[in-house]
């Protein structure tokens, strides 16, 4: 299960025993930080926490303050400085050399719905968040617009220029499915808002059900992704075996787009064992928009298959090759079944985040993908209205 469906499952439990909720969500993030915009965290008024926001430095204040909003109703915008040398020794001890903004919000159930049918349907939304805005504006912190490709679902923004804007951001975000951070201005007026596009969770088909798969689907399970195993052999292909398999399938190669989704936010794993099987599965697989697709063996059968799939008439085009990996896996130097399927899960991540899978060491750009600014002007330090700054000691 992904963060995203965690917390709203959470939300759903809690809201059916009567408790409450507060919501903190990563808005803006200035140099370092372990986690980025979007980031989000559901703490229930009895102190649990589902989802992270940092590698576990920031969690138990941003509780605290939960608790705050929980009682008041009253959403906050909480600054975290850690770009102070000193913050080390007397501050929250991070280190990361970052400015870390965190909205925490009493819980809406129609943003999480939202939310929860683009997961369910998998369908694309982009989701705007004011979390800055002027002090005689109308549109208050927290107000959303939430769209999808059909329209606009959700309007809270009073600002008739700002909603103009923003909408037109969103369906922008939703062509280029980029989360930007975006900040206007008119007439003496500002707003900064994230815009979160929200995507299908990761649906990796896993063909083959020998014991090698069983690590490939443990590995992709604790990545949030949604994993079906698909095998002709009904011994084989069993929920005892795949206890945390979604799906199971027992099919086989040539008539597998009966039974399953192949879009372009689903991967496929190769690993049958069996070369007739590779065969029929490959056609199938090849003329779907799957962004990837690893095949596990030596390089000598994978040169077989391929003749024999230009013999019957199926010429790989350049498109279809860049899609192809094989053989499978990041130059890990696996041996086990663990190892490679570390290493495959590896390479479908770096495949899906277009990296090269290398070390970070030799990177010479940001480790994380910097997100656009947008329009209008940007701010060179955190919003102090409406929030609490760490800088060195923890003061508020």
């Amino acid at each position: 299960m992904n963060e995203l469906q965690a917390i709203i499952e959470a939300f759903t439990e809690t809201r059916n025993n009567g408790k409450m909720a507060a919501l903190a969500t990563v808005v803006k993030v200035q140099g370092s930080a372990y986690r980025r915009p979007g980031a989000r965290m559901l703490i229930t008024e009895d102190g649990h926490k589902i989802g992270a926001i940092s590698g576990g430095c920031l969690e138990d204040d941003v509780c605290d303050i939960a608790q705050e909003v929980i009682a008041t109703g009253k959403p906050t915008v909480v600054t975290y400085d850690t770009t102070s040398d000193d913050d080390i020794f007397w501050g929250l001890g991070m280190g990361c050399n970052g400015i870390i903004q965190v909205l925490i919000e009493p819980i809406e159930s129609q943003f999480l719905t939202f939310i929860n049918n683009c997961l369910r349907q998998r369908s694309v939304g982009a989701i705007a968040t004011v979390f800055h805005t002027s002090d005689d504006i109308a549109t208050k912190i927290g107000s959303r617009i939430c769209g999808d490709r059909t329209g606009i679902v959700i309007n809270q923004i009073a600002d008739k220029f700002l909603e103009q804007r923003v909408i037109e951001d969103i369906q922008a975000a939703l062509k280029n499915e980029r989360s930007p951070m975006q900040s206007y201005e008119w007439d003496n007026q500002k707003a900064e808002v994230l815009i979160e596009v929200i995507k299908p969770p990761i649906s990796l088909l896993v063909f083959g059900a020998g014991d090698d798969a069983i690590p490939v689907v443990r590995l992709a399970k604790e990545l949030g992704w949604y994993v079906t195993v698909i095998d002709r052999r009904l011994a084989y292909a069993t929920s005892n075996r795949f206890p945390l398999a979604d799906a199971i399938v027992i099919s086989s190669g040539e008539n597998i787009g009966e039974y399953l989704t192949l879009d372009c936010y689903t991967v496929a794993v190769v690993m049958t064992h069996n070369y007739l099987c590779d065969r029929d599965i490959l056609p199938t697989l090849l003329s779907s928009p799957l962004p990837y697709i690893g095949i596990l063996g030596s390089r000598k059968r994978i040169e077989k298959l391929f003749h024999d799939l230009q013999q019957a008439n199926l010429v790989l085009n350049s498109e279809q090759l860049e899609r192809l990996y094989a053989p499978i896996g990041l130059d890990l130097g696996a041996e086990t079944p663990t190892e490679i399927a570390l290493a495959i899960i590896a390479e479908i991540k770096a495949v899906l985040a277009k990296r090269s899978g290398g070390c970070l060491r030799n990177r010479k750009a940001p480790i994380h993908d910097v997100r656009s600014n947008g329009s209008g002007k940007q701010y060179d330090r955190p919003n102090k209205i409406g929030s609490f700054g760490f800088m060195g000691k923890n003061v508020r």
